[in-house]
């Protein structure tokens, strides 16, 4: 009976969205892309000419500054950050580095991951560009300068755990608010990390019904959007089939908040009347699962021996 409750409760309190979204949106203009990329490398965006900023970017990457037209070094030092196309990305990189030396994989910039790492490792920070950096963190760690990353697929319906970074209450929010998350452990499948615990995800509300007389509950509907791949690249999300099956195999309540809703009886409809619902709230920190809604390629990180 219990779990028959919170299946229903689970359906009819959290109206989640099935749609996800595809690859976060690239900037498209020289400002847009360069200050992208100075918010992962140092932290914040920087100021200055546009020239100077290039400069120094190319510099504390490569060693040395790059010829070529302005919008030209940008997009390299974009693509250089970002993409996955052709090769793994600066953060891709770092992502393994970081995972294999301390199972964690941190949010702050390229500047402090480096300088932490070689911390740990050395007790001190060398000198040298970003490049010549990680590639003696890299065969520290892995025994060569290049990082062993591989392609795998994602399949869908993959379940990710997450914890939320953003409370979430009824009362507090409107349509279009966003909200935060993290993947609440390492997700792995066949011995390759493709999710890293503490992940960065983001969902939107679409719509917040309130509490009601006659015991009418709060409603929320969310769409979960995308959490962070180890390479990077954002997956698509929703609060599935699977997802819900699991949460309600695990007896978890999303919240102890919300645990009590389960415990409620009928309410009369004359009693009801003076008789309000109940409200959603959902602290920070309360764990959930979601699921991904499609196949996806990603970079990943071999974990065999880590």
């Amino acid at each position: 009976m219990l779990r028959k409750l919170f299946s229903i409760f689970l359906s009819a309190v959290f109206l989640f969205s099935s749609l996800g979204t595809a690859m976060a949106e690239v900037p498209n203009t020289a400002h847009g892309k360069l200050e992208a990329v100075e918010k992962v490398v140092y932290g914040d965006v920087q100021t200055g000419a546009i020239v100077e900023r290039i400069e120094r970017l190319e510099k504390d990457y490569e060693g040395t500054t790059a010829r070529g037209g302005m919008m030209e070094r940008i997009n390299t030092l974009y693509d250089t950050t970002f993409d996955n196309s052709q090769s793994p990305s600066l953060l891709t990189q770092l992502n393994a580095l970081e995972w294999t030396i301390s199972h964690n994989v941190s949010m702050d910039s390229v500047q402090k991951r480096v300088n932490d790492m070689e911390n740990v490792i050395n007790g001190k920070n060398s000198s040298g560009s970003f490049k010549t950096r990680i590639e003696k963190l890299a065969t520290f760690a892995f025994g060569t300068s290049t990082i062993p990353l591989t392609q795998v697929t994602v399949p869908a319906n993959t379940l990710v755990k997450i914890s939320l970074v953003t409370p979430i209450n009824a009362k507090n929010l409107k349509a279009g608010d966003v909200i935060k998350y993290q993947a609440a452990e390492d997700v792995i499948e066949n011995d390759m990390l493709i999710i890293t615990k503490g992940a960065p995800g983001e969902g939107v509300i679409k719509k917040v019904t309130q509490a009601k007389n006659f015991g009418r509950d709060a409603e929320i509907e969310m769409d979960f959007k995308d959490i962070e791949a180890v390479d990077g690249n954002p997956l698509a999300m929703i609060l599935g089939e699977e997802a819900k099956k699991n949460m309600e195999q695990l007896g978890m309540a999303a919240g102890a908040s919300l645990a009590g809703m389960l415990v409620l009886g009928p309410i009369g409809i004359i009693g009801g009347a003076f008789v309000k619902g109940k409200n959603i709230n959902l602290p920070e920190g309360t764990e959930l699962y979601i699921q991904t809604s499609s196949d996806n390629t990603v970079y990943a990180i071999p974990t065999t021996g880590n």
